[in-house]
């Protein structure tokens, strides 16, 4: 940061106490019967008023506790929720897949077979994209890449 105003040092401040009060913190991994691990994505649409690009977000939760998440500015401008979301899916799932294979290379050591891996998604015609991926009339546009 270029000039850094009264504002950020006070920002600065409190994110530094927060770490102080909360180091001897961590993370909990509840028993069960199953290794239940799931994601989430979600992404706002044309969230920053400047450029109009979207953000996309995720979670990962392994057996309830948190093991990865994520935000990022998209690198374009999405011409619909949908497609913001999509973009949003493809970066959660790659790295929900990076996750996925290694439990289950940890897994295989002890003769276990690696959990499902589960994305949720609340945009329906994102949903309908990702299980019939073929060229819809409106989202000709999107990068293969994301397909």
């Amino acid at each position: 940061m270029e000039n850094p105003q009264e504002e950020h040092w006070v920002a600065v401040k409190r994110i530094f106490r927060y770490l102080q009060g909360t180091k001897t913190h961590g993370i909990c991994f509840k028993p069960g019967d199953n290794i239940d691990f799931r994601g989430y994505s979600d992404a706002d649409w044309a969230g920053d008023l400047a450029d109009r690009k979207s953000t996309s977000g995720y979670t990962f939760m392994l057996m309830g506790a948190p093991v990865s998440w994520g935000s990022k500015k998209q690198s374009s401008v999405s011409l619909s929720t949908s497609e913001a979301e999509y973009i949003a899916l493809s970066l959660a799932i790659q790295e929900g897949k990076w996750i996925h294979r290694l439990l289950c290379e940890i897994l295989a050591a002890t003769n276990e077979t690696g959990p499902e891996l589960k994305i949720r998604e609340d945009n329906q015609s994102c949903i309908k994209m990702t299980k019939n991926p073929v060229n819809h009339g409106r989202a000709k546009h999107i990068d293969i890449k994301l397909l």
